[in-house]
């Protein structure tokens, strides 16, 4: 891809308030001096937009600001970054690629051809206010109003990854106690509203 290439796709608008270069900063790439590229900029544009347009932009609307932690890595970011973590380097936290094609790889499509976009991000309105431990009022407000397909929380300012995928699976996993699945198709919590952990939310807008 030539600088001017990079250029443009760095312009791209996903949606409203979101444009493509937020989302192909990556520590890992900048410190090893790994291109943070996509092989495929038109499928990586239609997986973000998705993910931006019908995910990010609704918590924009309700919650305000949207901080994007980690969103887009290339193959080989996320390839050098797992293998990292599998050495047990410290500061390395990446899934097998196959594990990421739909995810954080938003250029490859899934083994079951599914695309899909996955950004790791934090709500200021919500981190300001509650505790880590409350994080599944967060979680079940986004499972009842948003069309996301997983959701997987961390201790760090209740960061969480975000999935827009063809074809949801809709589970939602955290590394903050109670660590595990708060729920997944077929168990007896997934279906129905659960407004009454969230409680004194904003309305969805």
């Amino acid at each position: 891809m030539s600088m001017a290439q990079l250029d443009k796709l760095g312009r791209v608008r996903l949606s409203q308030n979101f444009w493509m270069r937020e989302f192909l900063y990556s520590e890992v790439a900048n410190l090893h001096g790994i291109p943070n590229i996509p092989d495929d900029p038109d499928l990586a544009v239609e997986a973000g937009s998705r993910l931006c347009q019908e995910l990010l932009e609704p918590l924009h609307r309700t919650f305000g600001k949207v901080l994007i932690r980690s969103a887009y890595r290339s193959c080989e970011v996320n390839g050098f970054c797992n293998e990292q973590q599998r050495a047990g380097k410290q500061g390395y936290g990446c899934s097998s690629n196959d594990r990421n094609f739909a995810g954080h790889i938003w250029d490859r499509r899934d083994a079951e051809g599914n695309m899909g976009a996955t950004a790791c991000i934090v709500l200021p309105w919500f981190a300001d206010r509650f505790e880590v431990s409350e994080w599944r009022r967060l979680a079940w407000w986004i499972h009842d109003h948003l069309p996301y397909s997983s959701l997987f929380f961390f201790p760090k300012l209740v960061a969480f990854n975000i999935q827009w995928r063809e074809n949801p699976e809709r589970w939602i996993q955290s590394w903050i106690e109670p660590k595990g699945y708060l729920t997944r198709p077929g168990m007896p919590n997934h279906g129905g509203l659960h407004a009454v952990e969230y409680e004194g939310f904003p309305p969805a807008a």
